[in-house]
């Protein structure tokens, strides 16, 4: 299952299925109508494969718990939850912390990163969370724990894979404030809290046959990159940021190359990957795509505290839930 009707999410779909045309691939979207037009595209150039669609808007939990319902009614079991919805409303630069990187010896990092550059103006939705951390977090892990009788299997693991991202800082991440209401960083912050989910569901869950692993698909062009600076400026940086690529292994560029780590991933033995490590997208500066890895900066306690505070969250939540069905 994918969210899958734009950007690495497609790419990825289009890789899975000319790696097996007789997949059973489900693509979770938010907009149906795209959703449809890019089943009919994917079934066009592979029409042994069989694609579905599902409807999930992962920042309403009730529509989360009525796809995860629909999924149970269709599926006995998923071998492969990709969770790569996400959003970084609102994008505004820096620009002193921009120039100054540029001139500076940490300017791979800085373009790799984007980390201190990024500042979003977060929202409250009408489920009461911060909008970010509940379409980049909180929305997944109630999906998870809806369909873990999907999941966890005995006789054959099954896999989430996560979209995280380098920008992931422990410095912008609080278990005090794990929604991130008090400061200017969120999709930092969610990638962090991605980062520890991952780790604490390989605590509880990996006896159980799940597994989760934690991916960066490195510096993509995407709309949501556009989206960060005017056109003008990415016309001035795009020779730079090819140049840079000669130096550094981040800049994937494109969906086809950034969804590197997410092929790979479904072809390894689950039960074989480390648990602490952030699997990442990279491609050499003449284009060549392989993966590397890096230690999650992570501590495990902490990820256990997190863990348990979504759990009593997800508690406080499901009354808002059972409410809102009842009044439908």
């Amino acid at each position: 299952m994918i969210a899958g009707s734009l950007g690495i999410g497609l790419a990825l779909c289009k890789r899975l299925l000319a790696g097996d045309r007789e997949l059973h691939l489900c693509l979770a979207c938010r907009n149906m109508s795209k959703a449809e037009a890019v089943r009919a595209a994917l079934l066009a150039s592979h029409p042994r494969a069989e694609v579905t669609t599902v409807q999930v808007d992962v920042s309403k939990l009730q529509s989360v718990v009525q796809a995860a319902e629909e999924l149970k009614q269709r599926f006995q079991r998923l071998d492969y939850v990709y969770l790569n919805a996400g959003i970084m409303p609102n994008p505004k630069l820096n620009i002193k912390a921009f120039f100054c990187g540029l001139f500076s010896r940490n300017v791979i990092r800085m373009f790799s990163t984007a980390e201190g550059l990024l500042t979003q103006h977060d929202r409250v939705t009408a489920d009461g969370l911060q909008e970010v951390f509940e379409t980049n977090v909180f929305g997944h892990f109630i999906l998870i724990r809806e369909l873990e009788p999907l999941l966890c299997h005995s006789d054959s693991p099954s896999q989430l894979i996560w979209t995280s991202s380098r920008n992931a800082s422990k410095s912008n991440f609080s278990l005090e404030d794990i929604q991130h209401a008090k400061g200017q960083e969120p999709y930092s912050s969610s990638k962090y809290a991605t980062d520890l989910l991952n780790v604490a569901l390989n605590r509880n869950f990996n006896q159980k046959g799940l597994y989760s692993s934690v991916v960066c698909p490195g510096t993509v062009l995407t709309n949501m990159t556009y989206g960060i600076l005017p056109p003008f400026v990415w016309t001035l940086l795009l020779p730079v940021i090819w140049l840079i690529r000669f130096f550094a292994n981040a800049f994937t560029l494109t969906p086809y190359n950034g969804s590197e780590a997410l092929v790979w991933l479904s072809h390894q033995n689950p039960e074989s990957l480390n648990p602490l490590a952030k699997y990442l997208s990279s491609t050499t500066g003449l284009g060549s795509n392989y993966v590397t890895f890096q230690k999650l900066d992570i501590d495990e306690e902490m990820a256990e505290k997190f863990y348990q505070k979504l759990l009593e969250l997800e508690k406080r939540v499901r009354t808002t839930i059972v409410k809102s069905d009842c009044r439908s």
